[in-house]
């Protein structure tokens, strides 16, 4: 049997269930949040909101040309772009997770059987289609924003460091490192969700070149996993452009030259300083500096994409946000200047009283021939303040969130325990866990959960005794409720086969497992750590974790070999196969696909472009209309 023939055809079968599934739900126009901005950017070349995604923009603009200049088609073939990309990403995750179980079921060697293929193709399909009809994903294929592709980016990548760890012993084998790393730099132009997925990737490198695995070796290639990320996120994307832009601050303030030649120097600087360290490399006989200083110079290229950026802003287009159109204002751009930064490790409490303001370094802005002084980079100093800050925000009504959700009177200081507290109970639980549940156990509504109500927008898991023990008094709901679209029931099945899947690889392979946790800590939990979300988010943040999920989702591919092992105790091998194989897709593609179709088909709304058009109706000519924030302004835009 051709292996690699039916893997990429069933591969393509897949995707290709899964895009039309996308486009026959997709949004025909713009939605609510960012879709309106990004719609408008795309198809005019503008700068969106900080930190910008430069490559995304431009990527749905070839989309929008599909419209043959029709305005009205602008935002669905934008919109259609999203669902070619969803639907590329459940390829490359079926592909994965046939490459994965392979590893197990097939020795090196043997021809495959057609039980043993029927199995490797099931796992392939059971996973892949139960991500492509799961919540968080679904809800992000069908609308333009960047989630979708960046979901592609992750995909990609880890269905490489597999392709690499086949053939790293090969002569050109590291081709893949480098195009992992080009990847990675074309992702930063998309979303930084992509990046987080490198721990993962160091940890199949480690396993890959180490005969013999210790607990200290692998505490290392994580530690390098990490070193590499923070690399990547900060001495890449931000220091450089820092180096850049004082060094244009020197050429223009003190050798009187124009602006961006100081900078340009620094970027002919930097690529020469590349080229001339890889032909070192080469003449010097160094492998190890030379695939270091390959896969730097590609993730530099990807992130080339921001180039867009610098000369968009200069061209100034309707929607120019910050203006980035020079080395400090496209600093302050990257670094998400406006919407500042949130305490990680040291910070106050959110009843900490400021007693003085530490000035911190200049901030410099375009003048009419130099760069002049914008204020300073000034730091709070409270009064009390606490290791591993996570109820710090004394913003709008964040300190009535605290309270309620750690049951702090009026008066009553916070102390470190409420930190661990609020970490566990909203951070973890609610912003993370109960996003998991919705997506392999059940949702109860689509109700945005306030402070005073912990249990609106819970999970539910279709089973009457653990939804009233959590909920209470699910049996006497109101038919409206019970027929709401958003009412999802799994039975916990796609959680079930998914620990199914987790425990019959780990008995198997635990570097694997090791892998693909590791895969589902830094894309999951570990963002709950980094963003430190405070009470009172103004909507769902699920989309932050689809890579979690993907993570997941490989389990519950592995799960149909579970289950096959299990029902070979009680029947022969020729009927348990094609019998597990099809109760994994009834338990959970085909019981997600049911149960999400209603809730996920956006093909019939226009909500928000209408609403943008009463807006617009309303106004007298050449009137000046004040909008809310997002949407009330981007399907405007």
């Amino acid at each position: 049997m051709n292996y690699s023939k039916i893997n990429n055809l069933i591969g393509w079968l897949c995707a290709l269930v899964a895009t039309v599934t996308y486009v026959c739900t997709m949004e025909p126009t713009t939605g609510w949040w960012d879709t309106g901005e990004f719609i408008a950017a795309a198809h005019r070349m503008q700068i969106v909101h900080q930190p910008g995604a430069p490559l995304f923009l431009m990527l749905q603009n070839v989309f929008s040309n599909l419209a043959f200049g029709d305005p009205q088609r602008i935002a669905y073939w934008m919109n259609f772009g999203s669902a070619v990309s969803s639907g590329l990403t459940v390829l490359f995750l079926f592909w994965t997770i046939t490459a994965l179980v392979r590893k197990i079921a097939c020795k090196h060697g043997e021809p495959f059987t057609f039980p043993g293929m029927l199995q490797v193709m099931g796992a392939g399909v059971v996973g892949a289609l139960a991500y492509a009809f799961s919540d968080t994903f679904w809800f992000s294929a069908v609308e333009s924003e960047v989630y979708a592709l960046s979901s592609l980016c992750t995909a990609v990548v880890f269905w490489a460091i597999l392709k690499w760890e086949a053939r790293a012993d090969e002569p050109g084998g590291n081709r893949w490192l480098v195009f992992i790393a080009y990847i990675m730099g074309l992702s930063i132009g998309i979303h930084l969700l992509n990046l987080l997925t490198i721990p993962a990737l160091a940890g199949v490198v480690y396993f890959r070149r180490t005969p013999r695995a210790t607990a200290g070796g692998i505490t290392k290639a994580l530690l390098i996993g990490c070193v590499i990320l923070a690399v990547i996120l900060w001495g890449v994307i931000q220091y450089l452009v820092k180096f850049a832009a004082y060094t244009d601050l020197f050429f223009v303030n003190v050798l009187g030259m124009r602006f961006g030649i100081g900078a340009l120097f620094f970027i002919f600087s930097l690529v020469g300083g590349i080229i001339y360290g890889i032909r070192y490399s080469i003449r010097r006989a160094k492998p190890v500096l030379n695939l270091v200083l390959l896969c730097l110079g590609f993730v530099i290229f990807g992130y080339g994409s921001f180039a867009m950026v610098l000369i968009r802003a200069e061209a100034n287009p309707s929607l120019n946000n910050s203006q980035p159109n020079d080395a400090f204002s496209f600093l302050w751009y990257l670094n998400r200047g406006q919407f500042g930064s949130e305490p990680l490790l040291k910070g106050p409490y959110f009843d900490s009283r400021l007693t003085d303001v530490k000035q911190g370094s200049n901030e410099y802005r375009k003048g009419g021939d130099r760069y002049e002084p914008a204020g300073n980079d000034d730091q709070p100093v409270y009064d009390r303040t606490t290791l591993f800050p996570r109820i710090y925000s004394n913003r709008d009504n964040h300190a009535l969130g605290y309270r309620a959700w750690l049951n702090l009177s009026e008066n009553e200081r916070p102390e470190f325990a409420d930190n661990l507290k609020f970490l566990t109970s909203y951070q973890l639980n609610h912003m993370y866990w109960r996003y998991f549940m919705w997506n392999f156990a059940g949702r109860q509504n689509d109700v945005e959960a306030r402070f005073d109500s912990h249990t609106e927008g819970n999970w539910l898991s279709g089973i009457e005794p653990v939804d009233q023990w959590r909920l209470g008094g699910q049996n006497a709901l109101p038919e409206a409720a019970r027929e709401d679209p958003s009412r999802n029931t799994y039975y916990f099945l796609p959680l079930i086969l998914g620990l199914v899947g987790l425990v019959w690889q780990a008995r198997r392979n635990g570097k694997d497992t090791a892998i693909i946790g590791l895969l589902f800590f830094f894309t999951g939990l570990a963002i709950v750590l980094y963003l430190n979300q405070s009470p009172l988010q103004p909507r769902e943040r699920d989309y932050a974790y689809a890579g979690s999920f993907y993570a997941f989702a490989i389990w519950i591919g592995m799960g149909v070999m579970g289950l096959s092992e299990l029902l070979r105790r009680r029947l022969p091998s020729r009927v348990a196969v094609p019998v597990a194989v099809v109760l994994g897709l009834v338990m959970v593609p085909a019981l997600l696909g049911t149960q999400n179709w209603d809730d996920h088909d956006r093909s019939d709304r226009y909500m928000a472009r209408d609403m943008a058009r009463n807006y617009l109706e309303s106004c007298a000519p050449n009137a000046i209309l004040f909008t809310y924030i997002d949407n009330d302004t981007y399907p405007l835009w």
